[in-house]
């Protein structure tokens, strides 16, 4: 392994690829689906949506409300992934189910779902409130994954005798959680918010500008802005829409994440101090500031009085692994009224799939297989090129400083907005709609990647480098015996939710609406936007569960395999 060690891992995981757990969960997508299928049924004939002004005097409101609800989801993401990555972590039962779970719902197309969800909302909820809870969803989806995945990897590779300390000071579970968890996983997880919030704007994007025949879901918002403008063929106010949002992203790059990068260095795992640590501007003025010292002091008593709160109800002891008997009698109390709903709801939905014609279930066999194609191409593209940079990034502060917010904002940049030009160049080559899909899907999956190898190179301890220096190793015997060790857990956690993001991305590469025409290929991603399109709802439950099963079964054989080799053999110890 060279300069990382080769270990055990702390307890045995998921020695089976495939589980029962994985049939449990895939029978409860099926249910939920079905579910919001039967609701959808009973949302109103016609929903007239709110009028959408280009004044530029309204981009101002209109961002706070987009960025309102990206907080919003990325608060519920937050919980989210401390909640479930953990107990998926520390516990062996649950983590049976836990980590299908999230392999099945990380590969959701949610693209699919968005229909569903909020015809489903609007048949229970008022129209606006309905339309709200759908679009914080569609985020939240788009955002929590990669975070989730991201925190349960860095759990499992604690190094031992960061482990073994915290048990011999007999921490209990929020001490080892402050003092140890947060802190090894900080620099992996604002990574990660930083991919989350860029991916969520594509998201936001088309949750914003969301209709259904003559069911119109639209919202007050920069998406909606820059649909209205782009409707109207007003390219000043297209101008203005983008300009809002570059801005925005610009703001949120200098304001909030570059000064949480900054701050975020001093938990990296490393003897020696890194020479060239991430710098920000808005930190040191922070830093240097009166009421900074204020608030340090104050969240100092505040902080003080949370320990001894929680040492007074979960005394100090040195266990550390081991099943919650509580949490597990908890876990089988919920399993079984899943159960019931499966039985009932599995029957429900096996009776709308069984209504499905045999030709289309061939179409769905043969999509699967095209969509597979596409996804590992743009993959395998993605991987070229986001290893080498992302390691410059990640290593070369002056070069971050250049990159980081151009690569932020690139990200950001809603994918469909650029496919229109890209269909330009391939509409007339013979297979150009399958050239200009991949490309789609390598724009929808490329940042999970880079961001994450960003994150490993990053946390990389200088005490290493300066060790390979001595040890006068070649370019490629560093990159063989330090970065591309160091570098593995997170290239297969970026790669997981990239796989996901280009499974999701082909509903709208394979099936598209361009000059007055509806242009498609073969694909399952074809399949799902063409059963919207015509509201074929048994076909588009069995392509999205048929999709959803493709996902989960490369993810089982392949990916947590790939996995587990990351979390025994490539441990910074």
């Amino acid at each position: 392994m060279g300069l990382l060690q080769n270990v055990l891992p702390p307890k045995e995981r998921l020695e089976k690829s495939f589980t029962w757990g994985d049939i449990i969960v895939l029978l409860l997508m099926a249910v939920l689906l079905y579910g919001g299928v039967r609701l959808a049924f009973a949302s109103p004939p016609i929903i007239e949506g709110p009028q959408i002004s280009l004044d530029p005097s309204t981009l101002p409101w209109y961002t706070l409300l987009s960025v309102g609800r990206m907080l919003g989801a990325y608060i519920l993401s937050l919980l989210f992934t401390l909640t479930y990555g953990r107990v998926a972590a520390y516990n062996r039962r649950a983590e049976s189910i836990l980590i299908p779970l999230l392999d099945v719902l990380q590969s959701v197309p949610i693209l699919s779902f968005l229909p569903i969800v909020v015809l489903g909302l609007s048949a229970i909820l008022p129209q606006r409130i309905a339309a709200e809870l759908a679009a914080v969803v569609l985020i939240f989806t788009s955002q929590v994954w990669n975070m989730t995945f991201a925190w349960y990897q860095s759990l499992t590779t604690i190094p031992k005798e960061l482990r073994e300390a915290s048990s011999i000071f007999r921490l209990n579970t929020w001490l080892r959680f402050k003092h140890l968890e947060l802190p090894f996983a900080m620099i992996s997880l604002i990574w990660n918010s930083v991919m989350s919030w860029a991916g969520g704007w594509f998201f936001l994007m088309a949750s914003e500008i969301f209709t259904v025949g003559a069911k119109d879901f639209r919202l007050p918002g920069l998406g909606a802005y820059l649909r209205e403008a782009a409707d109207q063929g007003n390219y000043g106010a297209i101008g203005f829409g983008l300009t809002a949002l570059i801005l925005t992203i610009v703001a949120l790059d200098q304001f909030i994440w570059r000064p949480l990068l900054a701050w975020s260095n001093r938990f990296k795992v490393e003897m020696v101090e890194s020479d060239q640590p991430p710098t920000s501007w808005f930190y040191e003025l922070i830093r240097a500031s009166r009421l900074f010292l204020w608030v340090t002091a104050l969240w100092g008593r505040i902080n003080e009085r949370l320990d001894h709160w929680f040492i007074q109800r979960a005394p100090m002891k040195a266990d550390w692994n081991g099943d919650d008997p509580k949490l597990t009698w908890k876990l089988l109390s919920l399993y079984l009224l899943l159960g019931i709903l499966i039985l009932y709801g599995g029957f429900r939905a096996g009776m709308m799939l069984s209504s499905v014609p045999q030709a289309q279930w061939g179409q769905i066999g043969i999509g699967i297989l095209v969509t597979f194609l596409r996804v590992n191409a743009s993959l395998m593209i993605a991987l070229l090129w986001t290893i080498p940079i992302g390691v410059a990034i990640g290593t070369n502060q002056r070069l971050a400083s250049i990159l980081q917010p151009i690569v932020q904002v690139t990200a950001a940049v809603p994918a469909t907005a650029i496919f229109p030009i890209i269909l330009l160049f391939f509409i007339n080559v013979s297979g150009g709609l399958n050239i200009a899909a991949i490309f789609l899907m390598l724009m929808g999956t490329q940042w999970y990647l880079l961001f994450n190898v960003i994150a490993g190179a990053s946390a990389i301890p200088q005490d290493l480098k300066y060790t390979s220096a001595l040890l006068q190793l070649s370019r490629w015997e560093t990159w063989r015996t330090l970065i591309l060790p160091a570098l593995f857990p997170f290239i297969i956690t970026g790669a997981i939710t990239a796989s996901g993001g280009a499974w999701n991305a082909s509903i709208v590469a394979e099936f598209v609406h361009f000059g007055g025409q509806i242009l498609f290929t073969t694909g399952i991603g074809s399949l799902i936007s063409q059963a919207t399109e015509r509201g074929d709802y048994p076909l588009l439950l069995a392509s999205t569960l048929s999709m959803i099963l493709a996902v989960v079964l490369v993810n089982r054989l392949f990916w947590r395999r790939l996995y587990k080799i990351a979390e025994e053999r490539y441990r910074m110890e």
